[in-house]
């Protein structure tokens, strides 16, 4: 019985469905973490009978068809890069992008990677890292006699050394774009990669038209809004428990037909 493989194919997509809220509910807290949707799309359909075919006259076409779906299936899990909002933390080093665009840090492998979360802080070389250590570019090393740091919207950096009362210039900080930033890898640890499916960044100043702004002693929220995710978990739990119905009456049926023939 079709039945049974269809609404099998319900239940698995709703499990992923439910797995996907999971994880943004559990990221409700974490830095610059941008929530994911699980999308879907129908199997193919099985052709019981085809439209537009001659009817049994053989005079006049048939004006619709019947074709039996063959149930769901899972086409993508699509972040959505939507602005989080600003808390302010009064940390001189927790930056903050209001806008698109995105933070380059180098990777374990001496690679580009990008990430929105900008808690950042020193090393024992006075650069400036992610909490992992990963160092952010351009790389901007902060003098050990630094008694103050100013990160202005366009992403200059300046210092104010022990017995000076001029501010120092040490670099800009430059950001990425991506055309498709729903094709970029996550990686974890609030990190992402880019992908053929992204295209290649895009690099710019803060500020500059589709470049964010650089928001010093803020850090940008999840975008997760907890009362959608509870929503949507409601409904997926609905959708999943009406699949399973779907299986327990198939399953009846059968039975039917199986004592009938005894």
């Amino acid at each position: 019985m079709k039945a049974l493989a269809i609404a099998a194919t319900g239940m698995n997509a709703q499990q992923l469905n439910v797995e996907v809220i999971a994880n943004n509910i559990a990221n409700i807290n974490t830095t610059g973490f941008k929530r994911a949707r699980a999308e879907f799309t129908d199997l193919l359909y099985q052709a019981e009978r085809l439209a537009g075919v001659e009817n049994r006259g053989g005079q006049d076409a048939v004006p619709e068809g019947a074709h039996l779906g063959l149930g769901v299936r899972t086409t993508a899990i699509r972040s959505l890069h939507l602005q989080g909002g600003l808390t302010s933390t009064g940390n001189r080093l927790d930056l903050a992008l209001n806008g698109r665009g995105w933070f380059q840090v180098t990777g374990p492998d001496g690679d580009t990677l990008y990430t929105r979360a900008g808690a950042f802080n020193t090393n024992g070389n006075g650069q400036i890292v992610t909490p992992d250590g990963y160092a952010v570019q351009p790389a901007i090393t902060v003098p050990d006699n630094t008694t103050d740091i100013v990160v202005n919207r366009s992403g200059q950096v300046f210092v104010r050394v022990d017995g000076q009362t001029d501010l120092q210039e040490l670099g800009q900080l430059s950001l990425a774009n991506f055309a498709n930033e729903s094709g970029l890898l996550p990686l974890g640890n609030n990190l992402y990669s880019q992908t053929t499916a992204s295209g290649d960044a895009v690099t710019g100043v803060a500020g500059d038209p589709g470049f964010a702004e650089i928001q010093q002693g803020y850090l940008e929220n999840s975008n997760v809004d907890a009362v959608k995710e509870i929503t949507e978990l409601i409904s997926a739990q609905r959708a999943y428990e009406m699949n399973s119905k779907v299986i327990q009456a198939a399953d009846t049926m059968a039975g039917v037909v199986s004592q009938g023939l005894r």
